[in-house]
């Protein structure tokens, strides 16, 4: 008889980021049923959570009803408390995994996984150098055979030097403005001559900065997304030889330091204390570099957070055969 594929659970309040962490993570177990669910909570829990408790079926939009999964994998302050009703409800039989600082008790999951600026320690908690991500180098390939008639295209004809630049911008303590904007087009501009730019921006970068960026940065040896089509992301670090990201994005920084490539940090935002501590962390794993103006290249040992986070659910959860 086949065994039954483990049934996994992922449930974030829907942000992208916190689900890409998640989904990467799961997609390093190899042969599961994967279900991705995104939720609200209802009043008082939608303010009060994680420390309200009391969670029933209702307290979640939409409602949360068996099956209940083998595994669950939740990320995001509001997810909490979907993990707490979700082990209650199974009886205790649903393996937990918190991915992030839960800024609670640890123990009140199966496991919890965060990176190394995060303060929570524990028996039951992974420490990764960065973000879990989904950079595998088969979705690097898929990417690159999705976008070739489009960006392959275009770079056949471009220097061979590539590099992705990969541009974020405001953040919770941090407003981006036209001086942050000027600096970032000077640290950019010198290299079009002799190399092909891939530059994507962000919802967070705005549409008037990412404009003046698109219009200061014009050259043919320059390719803008240009926010209509699909995101070419995934296939610009795929074609990259080089990856430049800005310094507010712990998440295109820890994708970027997936790659095995050479990542620049682009100062672009002032930087939290935990953001700071994280482009150290990948500074120390051989991955990062500031840019001082020069292309260099060189070699270290890939980030592959997802996969030691998905190590440990398979050692540790008892409902994979190998």
């Amino acid at each position: 008889m086949t065994p039954q594929k483990p049934l996994v659970w992922i449930i974030t309040e829907g942000l992208i980021g916190t689900e890409n962490q998640c989904l990467g993570v799961a997609e390093c177990l190899g042969d599961i049923d994967l279900e991705v669910k995104r939720i609200t909570l209802k009043q008082p829990w939608a303010a009060l959570s994680p420390w309200l408790g009391f969670e029933y079926h209702r307290t979640f939009l939409p409602f949360l009803e068996p099956p209940w999964p083998d595994i669950l994998i939740t990320s995001g302050r509001k997810s909490i408390a979907a993990s707490r009703f979700i082990k209650k409800q199974s009886k205790g039989k649903t393996y937990t995994i918190q991915i992030q600082d839960p800024r609670i008790n640890p123990r009140q999951f199966d496991l919890v996984a965060l990176p190394a600026h995060d303060p929570t320690r524990g028996q039951n908690v992974i420490v990764t150098a960065a973000n879990p991500n989904r950079i595998t180098p088969e979705l690097l390939e898929s990417a690159k055979t999705q976008f070739d008639p489009t960006l392959g295209e275009w770079l056949k004809s471009k220097p061979t030097s590539r590099i992705a630049i990969l541009i974020g911008g405001s953040t919770k303590t941090f407003t981006i403005g036209e001086t942050d904007i000027h600096n970032l087009i000077q640290k950019i501009r010198p290299l079009q001559n002799d190399h092909a730019l891939m530059i994507t921006t962000s919802r967070r970068t705005g549409a008037e900065n990412s404009q003046h960026l698109r219009t200061a940065l014009k050259h043919p040896n320059v390719f803008f997304w240009d926010e209509q089509s699909p995101n070419p992301y995934h296939a610009m670090l795929a074609y990259a030889d080089v990856i430049m990201a800005t310094n507010d994005s712990t998440s295109m920084l820890s994708e970027g330091a997936t790659t095995g490539k050479p990542v620049y940090v682009l100062p672009l935002a002032n930087l939290s204390r935990r953001q700071a501590i994280l482009v150290e962390n990948i500074a120390k794993e051989g991955a990062l570099r500031s840019f001082d103006g020069k292309i260099e290249h060189w070699n270290y040992a890939p980030l592959a957070d997802s996969r030691k986070i998905a190590a440990a659910i398979r050692e540790k959860s008892g409902l994979f055969t190998n």
